[in-house]
């Protein structure tokens, strides 16, 4: 769905808020905030609601990424990240030749890696929740025992999955009537998913790493020939790591670190462009496109070549997001031309040698919380273990297979994302708190693969150097440059024919894409700058949105229609 020309006014709460890409997983956050609930309690509640009401991007078998901000200022990034099986080699996706097997990284038992979700959410709440598991999980276990209904929305996504449920028996008995898609108002009951939770519920990580279900996982994947042992399920951590922090025009970024690309080359990004006054020359103009393109061809250059998990590689975080390698970068950006991207990569100065799903979380007590999750591909590996309910990830193909040979998302990437036992792919992956004067101010993170990294600092950019509402801000039109392939990629009225003539002249070339990415946001008016200064052209449209102090805002982006954001 194309982003709308004119948003409707993002919803507000006071009491927090919570939004996703499913409308019932937004609403089983809210209930948990009812209930007394921080936001940690409501995120890991939205987490397994989503694995029962998103099935294409929720989910127990896959991994992520929780970026969490307590309203006492300490910050931590929950990695659990999906995890090359002990079996793993560096060319187990080549021919004979050393050349790259078509899908043998996405498709089947062989392309799934160690989930991390369940053992995620649960770290994160006995750390950081108030509530116990069992409190948390009641509405996710009960939506799985009793189904939901079917909206448009959901049944459009579940439609994609139709020939891969077809081939699968386990799959067509659950997504699959009488062999067809499933329709609005049919009601989707999953029974062995609601046992699986049961069992978490009581047990908790152990009932999926240890017990009856890394059993059935083990035997699985055995029997399709994949290599997730049940060692490698027992033997899977959770770390908690430092986020990625850096300034943008006065605001504090928080976001997530290496095995994550996404909160190193977010701050990069915005670095590149602080320096260069956005709001002045607007949204969507030739000289915007043009530097934000210059800026993302550079930060790309250094997230597919220089980052990768940290147990296995040294990431020079510290050098990516530092003023001073921003400036470094900037020098080398031609205000009026294209820099082809054939003369940069690593070692040329100044660098050295999906699909997704995200929500946001705010409580009134200031703690914030952005999580995105993770099959990778639409329904992952397109695989389930019989008996457990849920689907299984095809992460492996975030590994470099074959140094030069891109990846699902087209990003071409290097040895330091090889695959080797045990390590961490790296991600995209961008769950992002922004706040001001020690207050939240943004929790806000996107699906999207690649485009995730531009599509958080597009809506950043947006609300704070052009001065758009938070609904506009996620549901405007956006680009993306990744460095290889040399193409800024444009959604639908991004950019105007004269832009486009114009950012030609300057040699770039425009490619028409359809709508990427859904950005989930909130936004606190508690910690916007009174006053803070808005473009002079929307003198008239900009009165009609003035954040109230107190209010919470939320925005679900349009081009996820199944989602809300909901107010406790």
């Amino acid at each position: 769905m194309p982003a709308a020309a004119i948003s409707p006014q993002p919803v507000e709460g006071r009491r927090g808020m919570v939004v996703s890409d499913q409308a019932l997983a937004s609403a089983v956050g809210a209930e948990i905030l009812r209930q007394g609930g921080n936001a940690v309690d409501a995120a890991v509640a939205v987490g397994y609601a989503q694995a029962v009401v998103n099935p294409c991007c929720g989910n127990l078998g896959g991994g992520g990424f929780m970026t969490l901000r307590l309203a006492d200022g300490r910050a931590f990034v929950v990695d659990f990240r999906e995890m090359a099986p002990g079996a793993a080699t560096a060319d187990m996706y080549l021919d004979a030749k050393g050349a790259a097997i078509a899908r043998a990284s996405l498709d089947g038992w062989r392309a799934v890696g160690v989930p991390g979700t369940v053992m995620g959410l649960d770290t994160a709440l006995t750390r950081f929740g108030s509530l116990p598991r069992a409190v948390v999980m009641a509405p996710a276990i009960r939506l799985a025992r009793e189904g939901f209904l079917l909206t448009a929305a959901d049944a459009a996504i579940l439609a994609t999955g139709t020939q891969a449920f077809k081939a699968d028996p386990t799959l067509a008995a659950i997504f699959l009537r009488d062999g067809l898609p499933l329709q609005p108002g049919e009601r989707l009951v999953q029974a062995d998913l609601a046992a699986t939770l049961e069992a978490i519920a009581g047990d908790g990580p152990d009932a999926f790493y240890r017990g009856a279900v890394a059993d059935k996982l083990a035997t699985a994947s055995a029997a399709g020939g994949g290599l997730i042992a049940k060692a490698d399920l027992a033997a899977y951590r959770v770390p908690l790591r430092q986020p990625v922090t850096c300034s943008y025009r006065g605001y504090d970024i928080v976001s997530a670190p290496p095995p994550s690309s996404g909160g190193t080359a977010l701050c990069e990004l915005l670095n590149v462009l602080e320096a260069y006054p956005l709001g002045y020359l607007g949204f969507g103009s030739a000289d915007t496109v043009h530097l934000m393109t210059e800026a993302m061809r550079h930060v790309y250059v250094d997230r597919n070549s220089a980052l990768g998990d940290p147990d296995f590689v040294a990431n020079p975080v510290d050098r990516l997001t530092s003023k001073a390698y921003a400036a470094a970068i900037r020098a080398g950006i031609d205000r009026d031309r294209a820099t082809p991207s054939r003369d940069l990569g690593p070692g040329v100065a100044p660098h050295e040698g999906g699909q997704t799903t995200h929500y946001s979380v705010l409580d009134a007590a200031g703690n914030a919380v952005a999580v995105t999750t993770s099959l990778n591909a639409y329904f992952g590996a397109r695989v389930m273990a019989p008996g457990t309910g849920f689907l299984l990830n095809d992460t492996m193909d975030d590994f470099t297979i074959r140094p030069g040979a891109p990846n699902l998302f087209g990003l071409v990437q290097g040895a330091a994302n090889a695959i080797a036992p045990g390590k961490r792919p790296l991600s995209s992956m961008t769950p992002t708190i922004v706040t001001r004067d020690g207050k939240p101010f943004l929790v806000l993170g996107s699906p999207g693969g690649a485009r995730i990294i531009t599509a958080v600092a597009q809506a950043i950019v947006n609300v704070i150097d052009h001065g758009m509402t938070l609904q506009e801000a996620v549901d405007a039109p956006r680009i993306h440059h990744q460095w290889l392939p040399d193409l800024i990629y444009a959604e639908p009225f991004a950019l105007s024919a004269d832009t486009v003539r114009a950012l030609a002249e300057r040699g770039h070339r425009v490619v028409l894409q359809q709508p990427w990415g859904a950005v989930e946001a909130i936004l606190s008016a508690d910690a916007r700058p009174a006053g803070a200064p808005l473009p002079s052209f929307a003198d008239d449209t900009l009165k009609l949105w003035q954040p109230s102090p107190g209010t919470v805002y939320g925005a679900n982006d349009n081009r996820r229609p199944a989602g809300a954001a909901a107010a406790p």
